[in-house]
């Protein structure tokens, strides 16, 4: 059985799968004392890979498309090297699956197109693109890393088109589940794929993983992160973020603390673009290399997008299948 089939809920609640208008992969059995099951608590009760079969389109013919949905990036190299790499993955797992793409941010999108002369789509004209090809059967795979705004925006965009196709289905983000009630821990997998890019560190050496950071309440989840290094046995290893907490304040006083000398800078981001090349490792004063630097550390980057780790395009892959396993049999 694929790994991917074995991701079910294990809590003191059962499991179970909802079919017909909200047909998901995994969500909390309501009480039996619950007489009016409403929408709303329906909605409430999903948990995962989220789907939804349409019943005014169940005698249409099966025909499957597996969409990605990326932030995107302007940086062609990076974007060969991990978008599209990912992607490629994905496709090379599901060949019988055709893989489009679309980009969720509209910036990105027309710098691309002015630069390069490439038109990415938006979520919406991909959508568009499926339906008017014929697609009945949508799997969405998010390249985001937690979920946090950007996947909130991917959750939404994907379930306005849920009645436009006979079923649409969304894959979680490189990390949800967190080990609770016999699910996995999406986190430790993600930081044992992570560490086999860690370079050998010494007692005066400390790797920090730079995120994006969010105003979402998914910010939560590098305390998350930070919780596990330490269950892993990772010394000196901290995650912060750009823009949100924890930030580069609040890790400097610890490293002073446990007499770090010399500090990796590390992105924890699908691409290497603007946030590593320049707020992490750019000479400007005010970027992370140089506010440690007059700290008194010694400071290496390593200036690799996510999407660059095999060991992290497999577990995109995960994802992927995930999904793709939702599909009605």
């Amino acid at each position: 059985m694929k790994k991917s089939m074995k991701i079910m809920l294990s809590a003191s609640l059962a499991t179970m799968c909802m079919l017909g208008a909200g047909m998901i992969a995994n969500a909390y059995e309501l009480n039996p004392e619950v007489k009016d099951v409403t929408p709303a608590l329906m909605e409430a009760s999903k948990v995962g890979v989220w789907s939804h079969v349409n019943p005014a389109m169940k005698n249409a013919p099966n025909k499957d498309a597996i969409l990605v949905m990326t932030f995107g990036t302007t940086f062609t190299d990076t974007r060969n090297k991990t978008i599209n790499a990912v992607e490629a993955d994905i496709q090379k797992a599901h060949p019988n699956i055709p893989v489009f793409e679309a980009y969720t941010s509209h910036i990105i999108i027309d710098r691309v197109l002015a630069k390069e002369g490439i038109k990415k789509l938006t979520p919406e004209e991909a959508f568009d693109k499926l339906k008017a090809e014929g697609y009945t059967r949508i799997a969405v795979v998010s390249l985001d890393v937690i979920p946090g705004m950007e996947y909130s925006y991917d959750s939404i965009v994907t379930k306005m088109q849920k009645d436009r196709f006979k079923q649409i289905t969304l894959a979680t983000p490189l990390m949800y589940y967190q080990g609770t009630e016999g699910e996995p821990d999406q986190v430790v997998d993600f930081l044992k794929a992570l560490s086999s890019q860690f370079p050998k560190m010494g007692k005066d050496d400390a790797t920090l993983i730079m995120a994006h950071g969010t105003p979402h309440p998914g910010n939560a989840y590098y305390s998350v992160i930070q919780d596990r290094i330490a269950e892993l046995g990772m010394k000196n290893v901290f995650v912060y973020s750009v823009e949100g907490r924890p930030n580069l304040e609040d890790v400097i006083p610890k490293l002073h603390a446990n007499g770090v000398k010399h500090v990796t800078l590390m992105p924890i981001m699908m691409v290497a673009g603007d946030h590593a090349n320049n707020d992490m490792a750019g000479d400007e004063e005010d970027s992370h290399k140089s506010i440690l630097q007059r700290e008194g550390f010694k400071v290496s980057t390593y200036i690799h997008g996510l999407g660059e780790n095999s060991n992290i395009r497999a577990l995109y892959v995960e994802r992927a299948n995930e999904a793709v396993d939702a599909f009605a049999k």
